[in-house]
């Protein structure tokens, strides 16, 4: 007599599967501070991770033998062909579109694009900053503001036509007219963008003539991706923060320039939710540096953003009135000490 087994109809099994986690690829801008563009190196580098360099073309030769010698002993690293940059012009643009293409052509492996300088340096380690990336795998992060609400005395920077040069503009600008049916926007330069976002600006015939207006005109740099994404299919994937802790302060004719960040910084850097910080010079606090290297190694950093998923965060709309990512950018007259919780803003 066969016997009958007590097996339960329904069971349910739950495999502890550990989840995929996206993959990185970096483009650092190296200018004048090789020292620490290695620090920087270091402290970002994960062998599942993809390292794309470009060295400035006016960056002494011996300086750049010296860093391609330190990068000869990582895996995973390429060497884009050294251009001239134009801070502001639309060469800076060209650059990172170039870095991007150039990613894309290698057929390698990486889910999304963070660029960075040589006077950058990360605020949380790569398991953290990866961890985030796959909570957020659709969203890209960048700065954005409605450029005729506010910052309308940028404006005359899009209307008029300028020439780039091998250094700065030349000509006499003349005016010309916006194009049609596009909102303005502008922000910064410093981006964290998906595989899919950058494949849209390498390859989407859309983008054309965003690229044929901004090569004439000045900030193209901190306003051609904020342009052509937010008046795209992309616009409902952004996020109006670009990850960066930058304190900025207003400094003679300049209106606003970011700080030179040093040890008295320090508990607004590791108790804040950037993933990276700017702009360090050794040469004015070296300290500063020392501080962030033993904290990423000692795990002191306090992770806040731990929980944050902007996947769950409805997308605002960048043109309502009040939308919580139209933070404007603080600005800190250096003579005046504020309370740290002030101390934010992003380039």
């Amino acid at each position: 007599m066969a016997q009958e087994l007590g097996i339960p109809k329904k069971q349910s099994f739950h495999f502890n599967i550990p989840k995929k986690k996206p993959k990185i690829a970096y483009f650092i801008l190296v200018h004048r501070f090789p020292g620490q563009f290695k620090r920087l190196f270091k402290a970002i580098y994960h062998p599942e991770n993809h390292y794309l360099i470009q060295i400035d073309q006016e960056v002494h030769i011996n300086i750049e033998k010296g860093v391609k010698t330190f990068l000869e002993d990582y895996s995973s690293v390429y060497l884009l062909k050294s251009e001239n940059v134009e801070r502001g012009g639309y060469s800076m643009v060209q650059s990172q579109i170039n870095g991007m293409k150039y990613l894309l052509n290698r057929c390698l492996k990486w889910d999304f694009f963070i660029n960075l300088s040589d006077q950058d340096f990360p605020l949380k380690s790569q398991d953290f900053i990866l961890d985030f990336l796959h909570r957020n795998k659709s969203k890209n992060f960048m700065k954005i503001v409605s450029q005729v609400r506010v910052r309308p005395y940028t404006l005359n920077c899009v209307e008029n036509h300028f020439q780039e040069i091998d250094v700065g503009f030349s000509g006499i600008p003349y005016k010309r007219s916006f194009m049609k049916n596009v909102t303005w926007y502008v922000g910064g330069q410093w981006m964290i963008l998906t595989r899919a976002c950058c494949e849209f600006i390498c390859h989407s015939p859309e983008v054309k003539k965003f690229e044929d207006f901004y090569r004439k005109i000045l900030i193209a740099d901190k306003s051609f991706f904020q342009t052509l994404l937010m008046n795209t299919s992309f616009k409902e994937t952004i996020i109006n923060d670009d990850k960066r802790a930058v304190v900025r302060i207003v400094d003679g004719d300049i209106k606003l320039k970011p700080k030179t960040l040093t040890r008295a910084d320090i508990d607004f850097l590791i108790q804040g939710d950037n993933l990276f910080a700017r702009k360090f010079d050794e040469r004015v606090d070296e300290s500063i540096l020392n501080i962030l290297e033993e904290a990423l190694d000692t795990h002191q950093i306090t992770n806040n953003s731990n929980s944050i998923d902007f996947n769950l965060i409805s997308t605002l709309t960048i043109d309502a009135k009040k939308s919580d990512l139209l933070d404007p950018e603080t600005i800190i007259n250096p003579s005046i000490q504020l309370p740290k919780p002030l101390l934010n803003g992003s380039k």
